[in-house]
């Protein structure tokens, strides 16, 4: 395919993956999202803090660079049905790339608790949606049971393909700075996006890429906590949807990026989580859905404390926070309690300067 046509994370980092000529590469132009400086943020840190703006995606999500690689190796092992787990964000990458594909997708989610803006994308783009009578980890247990018999490739990100597409993330963070940042803070809901940056940093690193491995830093909602608890969490509850997982499929690899980089592992209640969500649309201009400001909140409570990973930090290095998905994912839960409603006016410009206070 011509590069005007093909632009995508498996076309720009082709020889870091692993993709052949025999490789189908099915694609909607995914990466290079935005790496935005940040001025308050960096005031408020004392480092020049950075956002990696995932919500820019085709989708709306980072589930993107992995889908891609996933249903580019599916279709070449001649799959014809994929099907996954979500809570949200999957389903709505699944759907779109396996549509583009031309490949069948069945989604299994939890009913009730999936944001409008993601279900809705998994029927649009004309996936079979299964809504069971339980939680995210009881849908990946059914998702794992209908791919034993190979009659279906899974794209939940057990699948290590998923994991290969998301770590260009790292290269294009890496392109983009010139080296690798000092920490990199981002939500950990089934940890393979903290496993995925982590593998990326490391490779370009032995590449001579990068000069220097960023500390990991993963913050999860306090309801749904399981690595930093170290213990299943049963009934995981939290208003940021998407990392509402209590058994995560990458946990091992979260730990081992969190001990291997001297990072660490936080939680942030609901509460800070939306407060974040807030902050960060109001001071800095970038709308996210809750889950992803778990990074931006996890940020706020490094610098309160004082200590850990990110205070050993030296001042005006480089930070990076990953928010995983556009804020119009979950507008419902943005607007809830928040008071938010025009100011009505007659429409004459004495009422609107009224209203204005003017």
């Amino acid at each position: 395919m011509s590069p005007l046509h093909d632009r995508g994370v498996i076309s720009r980092y082709r020889e870091y993956l692993p993709v052949t000529d025999a490789t189908p590469v099915i694609s909607l132009n995914e990466g290079s999202t935005p790496l935005i400086h940040s001025p308050r943020l960096s005031e408020r840190a004392q480092r020049n803090v950075f956002i990696k703006y995932e919500g820019l995606n085709p989708t709306g999500s980072f589930k993107d660079r992995g889908m891609t690689m996933a249903m580019s190796k599916a279709a070449e092992a001649g799959a014809k049905t994929v099907v996954c787990a979500s809570t949200g964000n999957t389903s709505a990458a699944a759907a779109a790339y396996a549509s583009r594909g031309g490949l069948k997708c069945a989604v299994i989610l939890p009913a009730g608790k999936i944001a409008m803006g993601k279900l809705v994308q998994a029927f649009v783009y004309g996936a079979t949606v299964v809504a069971i009578r339980g939680n995210f980890d009881d849908a990946l247990r059914l998702v794992r049971e209908l791919g034993a018999d190979g009659s279906v490739a899974i794209v939940n990100s057990i699948n290590p393909d998923r994991i290969e597409g998301q770590k260009t993330a790292s290269f294009e963070i890496i392109d983009e700075l010139g080296d690798a940042p000092a920490a990199h803070i981002l939500p950990v809901g089934n940890a393979g996006n903290i496993t995925a940056y982590w593998k990326g940093y490391r490779e370009f690193h032995a590449l001579g890429k990068a000069a220097v491995l960023p500390r990991m830093i993963g913050y999860q909602a306090a309801g749904s906590a399981p690595i930093f608890y170290d213990r299943v969490i049963e009934h995981p509850e939290t208003a940021a949807s998407a990392i509402r997982i209590g058994n995560p499929a990458s946990w091992g690899g979260a730990k081992t990026a969190i001990r291997d980089s001297a990072g660490s592992i936080g939680i942030a209640t609901d509460e800070e989580i939306l407060e974040a969500q807030a902050w960060l649309a109001k001071n800095e201009g970038i709308f996210v859905e809750p889950a992803s400001a778990a990074s931006i909140a996890g940020l706020f409570k490094c610098l309160e404390a004082g200590t850990g990973p990110l205070a050993e930090t030296p001042e005006g290095s480089n930070i990076v926070c990953t928010v995983t998905g556009h804020g119009l994912k979950d507008s419902d839960t943005a607007m809830r309690g928040r008071g938010y409603a025009p100011i009505e006016a007659d429409a004459d410009i004495d009422s609107v300067r009224r209203a204005l206070g003017a």
